[in-house]
C-alpha cells in the first residue's frame, strides 16, 4: 500500500506506505548501504569508492512519482489519492562514523548548496507544492541507519505544520504589513535567547521553544527559500549551523541526537511575502541523561510542555558554542 487519505476532522492528509516496514534496519557498519562501494565488497547504494555528497531516490519511499493505485476507493468524506511526490536520500560524507557536527564548515556549506539545488529541481515538478530537507540523527529519534545522512521530501501539498506557520504569518502580515519572522529576528537578535550571531543569520532559542534545547536559525533579511539565499549568506549559515551542532555535543557531552528541518516558501510561488527561511533544530535531550518524550499533552492536545526555560537553555548553549573549535 502507498496512498494518501484525507482526514476531514483535521483538514490534512495522512500517507500510508506499508512497504516501509521492510526497510533496512540498523545494519552493521560492514553491511551499511550508505557507505562507499569498496573493491572486493558487495555494492552499496553509492557505486563509488569516495564521495563528498551523494543524492539518490529512497529505496523505500513514502511518496513516489509513479505511485500505485490506492487500495481502497475514497469517498466524499474521506478522499483517497495516490501518494505522489519525491523522497530522496542525501549522504553528506563517506565516513561512516562522522557527524554533521564534525565534518567541518566546508562540508556543511556543500550540504546547504545540495539542498538548495534539490529544492529548486524538485520544486519545478508541477505536482509538487512543498519541499522539505531534513536530517534525523541518532537512535533517540528513531534513526535506523547510522551512517550520517538526511532526506528530502517533496509533497503534493503544503504539510500541516508549515501550512499553519504560513497561515499565522498571513494573519500577522494582514494586521501589521510585516513578516512575522522579520519581527522575531528584530526582537531576538542580540537578546538573552541568542545563541550564535552571524552576519546574515542568527541562531537562538525561540521564546516558544517546544523542546528544552531547541535552536532556530533565522535569516536576518527576508529570504523566502534556500535557493534564493545569496552566497555570502549561505556561507554564514554554514558557519553558524556547524557551530550550533558542535555546541550541542560540547554541552551534552556526547553526540547529540536531533531533528533538523528547513522551513521555507511553497514551491508554487505562493506566500513569498510571509514565508521566511529558517531552520529548526530539535534535540530530544533535556539534560541529565533524560529525554523529552511527546506525551499526552503534546500528542492529543498539540500543546507542548517543557521544563527548561528558553533563557536558561540559551545561556548554556551560548557558552558551549563559544568554546568549541569548529573545523573549517
Amino acid at each position: 500500500m502507498s496512498e494518501r487519505r484525507y482526514d476531514p476532522t483535521h483538514d490534512e492528509w495522512v500517507t500510508f506506505a506499508t512497504h516501509r516496514q521492510d526497510r533496512t534496519y540498523k545494519p552493521s557498519a560492514a553491511a551499511c548501504p550508505l557507505c562507499p562501494t569498496r573493491p572486493g565488497h558487495e555494492p552499496t547504494e553509492i557505486p563509488r569508492e569516495h564521495f563528498d555528497v551523494a543524492v539518490f531516490d529512497n529505496r523505500f519511499p513514502s511518496l513516489s512519482t509513479h505511485p500505485p493505485e490506492p487500495e481502497i476507493v475514497g469517498t466524499d468524506l474521506v478522499p483517497v489519492e495516490p501518494a505522489y511526490g519525491h523522497c530522496e536520500v542525501v549522504v553528506f560524507t563517506d565516513d561512516h562514523d562522522a557527524t554533521l557536527a564534525d565534518v567541518g564548515v566546508a562540508r556543511v556549506h556543500l550540504l546547504l548548496a545540495t539542498w538548495a539545488r534539490r529544492v529548486a529541481d524538485l520544486g519545478a515538478d508541477p505536482g509538487v507544492r512543498y519541499v522539505l530537507p531534513f536530517e534525523n540523527k541518532g537512535e533517540a529519534v528513531g534513526v535506523t541507519l547510522h551512517h550520517p545522512h538526511g532526506q528530502i521530501y517533496a509533497y503534493p501539498d503544503v504539510p500541516p505544520r508549515p501550512a499553519r506557520e504560513l497561515a499565522a504569518g498571513r494573519r500577522h502580515h494582514d494586521r501589521t504589513g510585516r513578516c512575522v519572522f522579520c519581527d522575531v529576528v528584530a526582537a531576538e537578535a542580540g537578546g538573552p535567547r541568542e545563541v550564535v550571531a552571524g552576519e546574515h543569520v542568527v541562531a537562538g532559542v525561540p521564546p516558544w521553544a517546544r523542546f528544552p534545547y531547541e535552536v532556530d536559525i533565522w535569516t536576518r533579511e527576508h529570504v523566502p527559500s534556500l535557493p534564493e539565499l545569496p552566497g555570502e549568506a549561505r556561507a554564514d549559515l554554514a558557519r553558524v549551523l556547524a557551530r550550533v551542532l558542535a555546541g550541542y555535543d560540547a554541552f551534552f557531552g556526547f553526540q547529540t541526537s536531533y531533528l533538523i528541518g528547513v522551513h521555507a516558501a511553497p514551491t508554487d510561488g505562493s506566500d513569498r511575502d510571509v514565508a521566511h527561511l529558517h531552520l529548526e533544530i530539535c534535540p530530544p535531550h533535556r539534560g541529565g541523561g533524560k529525554l523529552k518524550y511527546l506525551a499526552g499533552s503534546e500528542t492529543f492536545g498539540g500543546a507542548f510542555l517543557t521544563d527548561v526555560a528558553p533563557e536558561v537553555a540559551a545561556e548554556r548553549l551560548r557558552e558551549a558554542c563559544a568554546r568549541v573549535e569548529v573545523p573549517a
